[in-house]
């Protein structure tokens, strides 16, 4: 009788935490993304080490998605808008009745001292508040206290693209979640990211939701935003999606077109599927793009099939905005 797959399989024993060590750093020298450094409040401070950069199992965040998150871009030794996504963490951490471990100010230091000690001058940074360790229930009454997460990211390269070739979405098949939950930036991203698989897997760049009423809402980690053919600006409103920085940013920054008459109106309004699909320009938003124009929709070219002038110098205003706006906050890498 043939012996079962796998029945031979001895599963090593590890007694001590210098073998764990051990296996992580050997994990770690195959990797190709570069983490400089992370902050843990468990453990009380700054690590520099890949290798000892974890998160305990019995985090609710882990094992109930009970947690929040944001990130924030560092751009030539800048972090930009880190106050407005500090800001959202914590409005997302009320809603999702988390408490922060520190004052606002202190989770603002702890962020600028960790890049500082990254060292990395281009890249980006992600924050996690948590429910917190203790164990594997449901109700977070005994966890040891909220904690508190984030690490750099560090990015390949500074260099400023535009992507003038424009990218292709679909519309996502995927539920998109209930407005409750879309409103704030909780770690449950399992729609989010099967709406990006499905994208890939139908040769998309990303995905884009259209409600039950039919109104355009989001892509699964961005903004949408469309130039109507009489020159309008419009972003859906956030009623029912969420406020994106990057797309509030652009809403502020954008009347300049108008005043230069590239553009008739700026506004967030509800956008159904019929008037969006009619657009000469649509575009992805977020924090890590900033904009991507978007030249295929569903297979059907978005206006002429290019990126439109609009967008590209939107796309510009926000570039410049990044590297050289007021929202920008000098890290001290001494």
């Amino acid at each position: 009788m043939d012996r079962m797959k796998g029945e031979d399989h001895q599963v090593p024993v590890y007694a001590s935490g210098s073998q764990v060590l051990q296996k992580l750093q050997e994990k770690w020298e195959f990797t190709k993304q570069w983490y400089p450094a992370m902050y843990s409040s468990v453990i009380g401070g700054i690590i520099l080490d890949q290798s000892m950069m974890a998160i305990p199992i019995d985090d609710h965040m882990v094992h109930r998605g009970h947690g929040v998150f944001d990130t924030s871009t560092i751009s030539d030794g800048y972090l930009y808008e880190l106050d407005s996504h500090l800001d959202r963490i914590l409005t997302s951490a009320s809603k999702a009745k988390i408490d922060s471990p520190f004052p606002r100010e202190t989770l603002r230091d702890i962020l600028i001292q960790m890049t500082a000690a990254s060292k990395c001058k281009n890249g980006s940074i992600k924050y996690w508040l948590s429910a917190g360790p203790g164990d594997f229930l449901l109700s977070p009454k005994g966890c040891t206290g909220p904690a508190f997460y984030a690490i750099v990211i560090a990015a390949a390269t500074s260099r400023r693209s535009q992507r003038k070739e424009g990218v292709k979405a679909i519309t996502t098949t995927v539920p998109m979640k209930h407005p409750f939950f879309a409103g704030m930036k909780s770690v449950n991203y399992l729609p989010n990211a099967l709406a990006m698989m499905e994208a890939e897997e139908r040769g998309a760049y990303a995905s884009v939701w259209v409600d039950e009423e039919g109104y355009v809402a989001e892509g699964p980690m961005m903004n949408v935003a469309f130039v109507t053919v009489s020159g309008e600006l419009v972003l859906p409103a956030f009623d029912k999606i969420l406020s994106g920085c990057t797309a509030k940013r652009l809403l502020a920054l954008a009347p300049k077109l108008v005043e230069a008459g590239l553009l008739k109106s700026v506004k967030a309004a509800s956008v159904s599927d019929d008037e969006a699909r009619q657009c000469a320009e649509m575009m992805f938003l977020g924090s890590g793009l900033p904009l991507l124009p978007i030249v295929e929709w569903d297979g059907k070219p978005v206006g002429d099939g290019q990126a439109g002038k609009i967008s590209l110098a939107l796309s510009g205003l926000l570039w410049d905005d990044l590297e050289s706006g007021p929202d920008r906050i000098p890290v001290p890498y001494g």
